[in-house]
């Protein structure tokens, strides 16, 4: 593990080199600053777990060094230290964002435990970015098609709200990944994400499953403020969805109650409209793959590349063949099944790349003379590949449109005209 680094900035060089010697004989890696300014060119040029940062400097004070600090974005962990602390001191530097604030003379003790702290704090705010950002990622909706871009529309405008969504869409569709977007995106986040499998169970196990037992509470109770997902609840009894229904027309106890968020199939022919009025607020549809073929190809690239991390193997390239096989596929089993294929072919295929021929019986094969004879015409065939590409250099950039219009040869103001006009397209 590596050693943590601390800044101290101070002006008074027996209290730097006090602390230097303590951190050093504690673990920690320490480099000092006689001023503010001192210590903003150290912090532009290294990066530091924490910073220990006396109020009173000559130049520019504590204060207006820890305003710098959090103007550039620097991601440390701040705590005042001050002969002559006041408790407006103290407010003003925790308004700036100071983690804690100890006096002078220092206390051994003291000042360990709350640098210790403050570390501690830095740590978890790290885990928690880094487990937002692998939400993001496992829940993104992919592709360049119009569709992909109105669906991204429309989930972002549920994660402004806390009314209930409904989402339509076959099974397979990646229904609980939006689900849990919005969960993730919105005011609920951090809160519990309760998804009952409705479609699973029985109507006895699902009846269990959303109200209890004697002595155990059911998943309404335990969704507590958060968000309770019903997927494929059309497909539960009627008489089961109106009590449902009740449930939810009932006063509260004084808890929190959940978002809802419920998933149908395409037509949400078997919901009962007592749990429609509930549920219906916000609706989300969720197209098919065949709908939106020329996404294809950039889930197919994503998931080998997701897939191949995590299974700890060397990426294999997809050829330029099977990709025009994958985008003529029909897809029954929707997304579900293309990641389960990517994830069989990652395994199984020798080599490093993946031909037509590698593909399970049943894909569609183009002819070695023609292997683009999917599409209609040239321009079609070229406004898939390029939307493909281009989607695919936006994936690797985090979409970042000025370093993806760098590889792509593109400004970045070409880049967002072709992005725009994709998302306008009917």
């Amino acid at each position: 593990m590596l050693e943590p680094k601390i800044l101290v900035i101070d002006d008074e060089p027996g209290v730097r080199d006090a602390l230097q010697a303590i951190l050093t004989d504690e673990g920690f890696k320490v480099r000092c600053a006689g001023s503010g300014e001192e210590g903003l060119e150290v912090l532009d040029g290294e990066t530091f777990d924490a910073v220990l940062l006396d109020v009173w400097l000559p130049g520019i004070d504590g204060l207006e060094t820890l305003s710098h600090v959090r103007e550039r974005h620097v991601d440390v962990e701040v705590v005042m230290i001050s002969g002559h602390g006041t408790i407006d001191t103290a407010v003003r530097a925790t308004k700036l964002g100071a983690f804690d604030f100890v006096e002078k003379p220092l206390s051994l003790e003291k000042t360990m435990l709350v640098l210790r702290n403050a570390l501690r704090q830095r740590r978890l705010e790290s885990v928690n970015r880094q487990l937002m950002a692998q939400l993001a990622r496992d829940t993104e909706v992919l592709g360049v098609s119009p569709q992909a871009e109105r669906l991204r529309l429309a989930v972002e405008d549920a994660s402004r709200t806390l009314a209930p969504v409904l989402i339509t869409g076959r099974p397979g569709l990646g229904r609980e990944r939006i689900a849990r977007r919005i969960h993730g995106s919105g005011e609920a986040a951090g809160r519990p994400f309760v998804h009952v499998p409705c479609g699973a169970l029985d109507a006895a196990a699902t009846k269990e499953s959303l109200f209890g037992t004697d002595g155990r509470p059911g998943r309404m109770a335990l969704a507590d403020g958060g968000t309770l997902y019903l997927e494929d609840v059309d497909r539960v009894t009627p008489e089961l969805q109106r009590r449902l229904a009740s449930a939810l027309s009932a006063p509260s106890s004084g808890s929190p109650r959940p978002r809802l968020m419920a998933a149908v199939g395409p037509d949400g022919a078997g919901l009962d409209a007592a749990l429609r009025n509930h549920v219906d607020v916000v609706r989300i549809e969720v197209p098919s793959l065949r709908e939106r073929s020329q996404d294809i190809p950039v889930m197919a690239e994503r998931f080998m590349r997701e897939l191949a991390r995590e299974y700890g193997r060397e990426e294999k390239r997809l050829g330029p063949e099977a990709l025009t096989a994958l985008t003529a596929y029909d897809w029954p089993g929707e997304i579900q099944e293309l990641r389960n294929l990517i994830e069989r072919l990652l395994l199984s295929t020798p080599g490093d790349a993946v031909r037509v021929d590698d593909l399970p019986v049943g894909s569609p094969r183009p002819s070695r003379s023609d292997p683009y004879g999917v599409f209609p015409s040239l321009a079609e065939g070229l406004r898939v590949f390029e939307r493909y590409y281009v989607g695919r250099i936006m994936g690797e950039e985090s979409d970042n449109t000025a370093r993806a219009a760098a590889r792509l040869g593109l400004s970045e103001e070409e880049l967002r005209a072709k992005l725009h006009g994709w998302s306008g397209e009917a």
